[in-house]
């Protein structure tokens, strides 16, 4: 392993668990408002560990409402993309993750303690009591951020989106907000741990797609339409 990797390795594991540390205690003590901060310092910090330069283009001026239900979508090239997601939104946003990543020491619980969210694909009783937990959050002022593609490109193309954040866009009344993510692949390329310095990441926000025109029987139509704007950005 090389140095530099290594070098960049510990420093992100010593940042995850600083502000987990800090996540957690906040959930105790301190306000929503403070994990947000706490969520967006840890971003920033793993960014300027690779010296990733972010630059968001917002060409249909997007801003979100307090009150209203979003859910942030993107798409999924890098691990890279959950920081650069956190840093470029100053809102409640939440990821909605896989139940495997709760099980990781320390950040496992600070993603519970920060209100992350999860829902359990292969268990349908489960399923539905996530849901409800979710839109409970939503309520609450907190803004979901999915990835359709459900797992990372291994190709850089765009992978086949899931349903279920369709579904759960409809069942809320949300606004979906498409983000397409330029360049994020490039700073630790799949299947390696050939980490490239200096980067330059572009986030594009799409125009927003009320999920309030479709319902369940259409669900495919709203997701071909996300999927269209996101592939359009990228």
């Amino acid at each position: 392993m090389k140095l530099t990797t290594l070098w960049i390795i510990t420093q992100s594991i010593g940042i995850t668990i600083k502000y987990s540390t800090l996540a957690i205690y906040n959930s105790y003590f301190g306000k929503r408002s403070d994990t947000d901060k706490t969520i967006r310092n840890w971003a920033k910090s793993l960014l300027r560990v690779v010296k990733v330069t972010c630059k968001l283009s917002n060409p249909h001026n997007v801003t979100l409402t307090p009150g209203h239900a979003y859910i942030l979508m993107s798409n999924h090239g890098s691990l890279y993309d959950i920081p650069l997601i956190f840093e470029t939104f100053p809102d409640s946003i939440r990821m909605i993750a896989k139940k495997e990543l709760f099980r990781v020491p320390i950040w496992g619980h600070a993603m519970k303690a920060s209100e992350f969210l999860a829902i359990d694909r292969k268990n349908s009783t489960q399923a539905i009591q996530d849901l409800e937990q979710v839109r409970e959050k939503m309520h609450d002022g907190i803004v979901p951020w999915i990835a359709p593609e459900g797992t990372r490109s291994r190709d850089g193309n765009l992978g086949v989106f899931k349903k279920g954040g369709f579904m759960l866009a409809i069942q809320t009344q949300a606004t979906i907000i498409p983000i397409g993510i330029r360049g994020a692949a490039k700073i630790l390329p799949p299947k390696t741990l050939d980490f490239h310095l200096g980067q330059t990441v572009e986030l594009v926000i799409g125009k927003p797609v009320d999920a309030t025109n479709y319902t369940v029987a259409t669900r495919m139509a709203l997701l071909k339409e996300v999927r269209g704007e996101i592939e359009e950005m990228l």
